[in-house]
């Protein structure tokens, strides 16, 4: 199948968060699929309509109109993390807004892609207690996805998926090889011709940190990271006020290589 027309929606991972920086741009891993489509797919166009913050009910009520409104033939799904972290994270709920967008992506014809989440609860003490519940919404999003015919990237299934050298220090945002990896995966999946399961590969072992190593970083991470985020929850703010899409209309691709 060749695909003319691709649009990325979702949240800060997709918008390429720490991939780059602010003032330059953010690049990310659908930035970098788009253009690895490009190369076997000429003519390609891309939108990405993904914002920081959002939430998958977001993502139904505010950026799958303007994504079918582009006629996709390609689409990305990538959401529910903002939802999972939060206290009282409802996964019936937050599936029956992916299974719309999914269903409402399909239903135009659309070849629809979504990951799981790896299981970063092991690289984060402080956040162990959300490991049921993100091992639950992992599987609604495989049944889903078989129901809806929709293609998955499977990240929980890969121990590279956990490698803190693929997560910056706020161990939400993907690193620049954490983003590469999940195109490659993308590209995987989809069938892309030269693409294979090598980003499934562990890199070379690290040495494990000590004890005092270990107890520094999650204070760090309390201080810089966790801190931060309660006060925005606690006053009502999200990190996508005020946010637009980076690219919301289609644009040409430049492939890669």
């Amino acid at each position: 199948m060749r695909y003319l027309r691709y649009v990325a929606v979702g949240d800060s991972q997709t918008e390429g968060l720490n991939d780059g920086d602010e003032s330059a741009g953010y690049r990310g891993w659908a930035d970098r699929f788009a253009e690895m489509l490009a190369v076997h797919h000429p003519g390609l166009r891309y939108a990405n309509l993904a914002v920081r913050g959002h939430r998958a009910r977001h993502v139904r009520a505010t950026q799958l109109g303007p994504a079918l409104a582009m006629r996709p033939d390609l689409v990305s799904v990538m959401v529910g993390m903002n939802d999972l972290v939060r206290p009282g994270f409802d996964v019936d709920a937050v599936m029956a807004d992916l299974d719309a967008v999914y269903a409402a992506f399909a239903g135009a014809g659309a070849t629809v892609l979504t990951f799981t989440y790896p299981d970063v609860t092991r690289i984060s003490a402080m956040t162990r207690h959300l490991r049921p519940r993100l091992l639950e919404f992992n599987r609604r999003i495989r049944e889903s996805a078989l129901r809806l015919g929709v293609i998955v990237v499977d990240t929980e299934s890969h121990a590279i998926g956990v490698d803190p050298r693929l997560w910056c220090r706020d161990r939400v945002h993907a690193t620049p090889l954490g983003h590469s990896l999940i195109a490659a995966g993308a590209a995987h999946a989809l069938g892309l011709p030269g693409a294979d399961d090598s980003w499934t590969t562990p890199l070379p072992p690290l040495e494990p940190p000590n004890r005092l190593a270990r107890c520094r970083a999650e204070v760090v991470w309390v201080v810089t990271f966790l801190g931060p985020w309660l006060i925005r929850r606690l006053t009502g703010r999200s990190s996508g006020n005020g946010r637009h899409a980076k690219r919301p209309a289609l644009t040409d691709v430049v492939p890669s290589g």
